[in-house]
Parts: structure tokens; C-alpha cells; sequence
């Protein structure tokens, strides 16, 4: 769902307190830095690369187990335009707006994923949020590993 002339950032961007990636939108500092140099070329190459990863990560953590219900949810959200992938990440999104559970969209987690251990955890939330967060972290972490592999001088 990426609309022409808009940037990847969400409004909370780390790298002016000293971080490489931001934890927000998971630019590269270069990246957010260059991004009105850019062309729509190269802007399309990182939105590419932020939503391949989001999507790598999704599938990894969701899986559609009652295909009715994911199809009724995405039906009341106005989802049912977008790509399965961008479908699913906003129909969670969606979801942890409106505080549902994972079933109520016809989703669960896959039988890997192991929730993150929160220090202060919440009794009221929601299982959706704790994927969306967990989503968020490994992205997060995937991203920060890509930039140190490529990008990342040695002292």
C-alpha cells in the first residue's frame, strides 16, 4: 500500500540519538539522510527491501488457520484490494488497533514462534500485539544485521 512521494517513516527515528538503523522504519542513517536526492528508482529499491523483510518476517510468525474468518476480517477492514502480504501485515495492524485476538481475523502463530519476554508484562494485551511487536523487533534486528554485513566499516 505504498503511495507515491511518501517516505517509509513512521515518526519515531532513532538515528538522531546515534543509531545506524532506525528502529522506527528501518532506513539505514544514509538512507534517511538521501532520501529527497533519491529518484523513484531508488526510492522503490529500499520500499521493496523493507516490505520483502516485514513479509519474510510475517510468515514466520502468522499463519491463516480458518480461512473464512481471515476472509470476513479482511472484508470488514476494506482489505480485500491488497496483495495477500500487504493484506495480512495491515489486517493485523487492523486488528491490534481495534484490540482483537488473533482468531477473531482467522490467524495464529506458527508453532514456532516464541513471544517475547516482556519486563512489565500487560495481563490485557492482546496476542496480536505481541506480534506486531515481535514483528517489529525482528525486523528491526534483520535489518541491523544487513547494515553491518554491507554497509558497516571496520575500526
Amino acid at each position: 500500500m505504498q503511495l507515491k512521494n511518501r517516505t517509509p517513516c513512521v515518526g519515531i527515528c532513532s538515528t538522531t540519538y546515534g543509531d545506524l538503523v532506525c528502529r522506527g522504519c528501518k532506513r539505514f542513517s544514509h538512507e534517511i539522510v538521501q532520501w529527497n536526492g533519491y529518484d523513484k528508482d531508488q526510492q522503490g529499491l529500499i520500499w521493496e527491501r523493507l516490505t520483502n523483510l516485514r513479509d519474510e518476517v510475517l510468515a514466520h510468525l502468522l499463519v491463516r488457520n480458518d480461512e473464512a474468518r481471515y476472509l470476513a476480517a479482511c472484508s470488514e477492514a476494506s482489505l480485500d484490494d491488497l496483495e495477500a502480504n500487504e493484506q495480512r501485515y495491515q489486517l493485523l495492524r487492523s486488528m491490534v488497533r481495534d484490540n482483537k485476538s488473533l482468531s477473531e481475523g482467522g490467524l495464529a502463530t506458527a508453532a514456532n514462534f516464541v513471544a517475547p519476554v516482556s519486563p512489565n508484562p500487560n495481563p490485557n494485551q492482546t496476542d496480536t500485539l505481541t506480534v506486531l511487536q515481535a514483528l517489529d523487533a525482528e525486523t528491526y534486528s534483520r535489518s541491523k544485521a544487513h547494515y553491518e554485513r554491507n554497509f558497516k566499516v571496520p575500526l
